[in-house]
């Protein structure tokens, strides 16, 4: 159960939830802790949605804007409007300037690699090559689809990290 609950002291309104369990409650604005029962029901209701609804209309009753308030939609209604797209994908990409279908590509393009991430593939160019140097590395990422000044950050991350070994120009794994 909610209840519409009011301050003695501020005289701001919150939503009070289980107003029969609870010894006290703490006003949300003014911090005033008062008893339960000596609280004000405003207005009563078994699901919250209910008692906002009332809480809000009880607030532009307050400040004279009845009408603005019976206007304007619920946050049920406006939930439901947002879960139709105004604009599909396509319409959006064209009217900022971008070619859907190069975009489609593109995504695909991304997905070839396995699904194998770029830290991932400069790990496997690793555990494939044997004693791979850095170039070796760097040739097996980019056949991978990993650009080269990437595949070669990668790899000095993964040696500062402690993941990979430098011995002389030759890497592992450890």
């Amino acid at each position: 159960m909610y209840a519409v609950v009011g301050c003695t002291g501020c005289n701001a309104l919150w939503l009070l939830t289980d107003p029969e369990t609870a010894e006290t409650a703490t006003c949300p604005q003014c911090g005033t802790q008062h008893r339960t029962e000596r609280l004000k029901r405003q207005f009563t209701a078994d699901d919250r949605e209910t008692a906002r609804e009332a809480r809000a209309a009880m607030l532009a009753e307050r400040a004279g804007a009845t009408d603005a308030f019976e206007s304007t939609p619920t946050v049920a209604e406006m939930e439901a409007d947002t879960d139709e797209p105004v604009v599909d994908d396509d319409e959006y990409l064209d009217a900022a300037g971008i070619d859907a279908d190069a975009a489609a590509a593109a995504g695909e393009c991304s997905t070839d690699s396995g699904g194998s991430s770029r830290p991932e593939i400069v790990r496997e160019a690793l555990r494939a090559l044997d004693a791979p140097d850095e170039a070796a590395v760097v040739d097996y990422a980019t056949d991978h689809g990993v650009p080269a000044d990437a595949a070669a950050d990668l790899l000095a991350r993964l040696v500062r990290r402690g993941e990979a070994t430098d011995a002389g120009g030759t890497y592992r794994l450890l």
